[in-house]
């Protein structure tokens, strides 16, 4: 149910931004999303729990891909993101009551999907940085090419090639339809 709120609570903060003059962000620009670390964000341990973070991550992407008028694009076009590999590397915790925000931004893309960073910062120091491979697919079936997703992104003259380490990652964890079950 927190995560309903938070979603409700960004929706609304980003059409309001939306009605004020300025520039928009691009979809290839960063994103700042600033939360506030709830009781319903904590274990046991009384900081922000592991699993809790990949939410957050879908409501920074979900930052970027609204506020940068992409969202509507793709949806316009019948189009829908799903995660395909994500990794995430922990450096401090979160606990009860700080404010942090989580950067969002499109490392990059190869022949088979879109690569984003996102990274949570509280007082200008790195709590935990996660990579996530998506694909966007069409409501009528099949993948959208990469370069689909750029022309529909506005274009860039930005290079989106990836490091080779995450081109390493993802082929290592690609799982092919000739995997077996373990």
């Amino acid at each position: 149910m927190n995560l309903y709120f938070r979603l409700l609570l960004l929706t609304l903060r980003i059409r309001l931004a939306a009605a004020r003059p300025g520039r928009r962000p691009s979809l290839w620009d960063e994103t700042r999303t600033s939360f506030r670390v709830a009781p319903t964000d904590l274990d046991p341990l009384r900081h922000v729990n592991n699993g809790k973070y990949l939410s957050l991550l879908d409501l920074g992407r979900y930052d970027l891909l609204a506020r940068s008028g992409f969202w509507e694009e793709a949806s316009a076009r019948g189009w829908y993101a799903v995660v395909a590999a994500q990794t995430i590397t922990y450096k401090r915790s979160l606990t009860l009551g700080q404010r942090f925000s989580l950067l969002t931004r499109v490392l990059g893309v190869d022949e088979r999907a879109v690569y984003m960073e996102q990274t949570f910062v509280r007082g200008g120091e790195v709590v935990a940085r996660a990579v996530v491979q998506a694909r966007f697919l069409r409501r009528t079936g099949g993948t959208v090419s990469p370069a689909e997703l750029v022309e529909a992104g506005g274009g860039t003259d930005r290079d989106l090639t990836l490091p080779a380490w995450v081109h390493e990652w993802a082929d290592a964890v690609r799982i092919s339809s000739g995997d077996a079950a373990r």
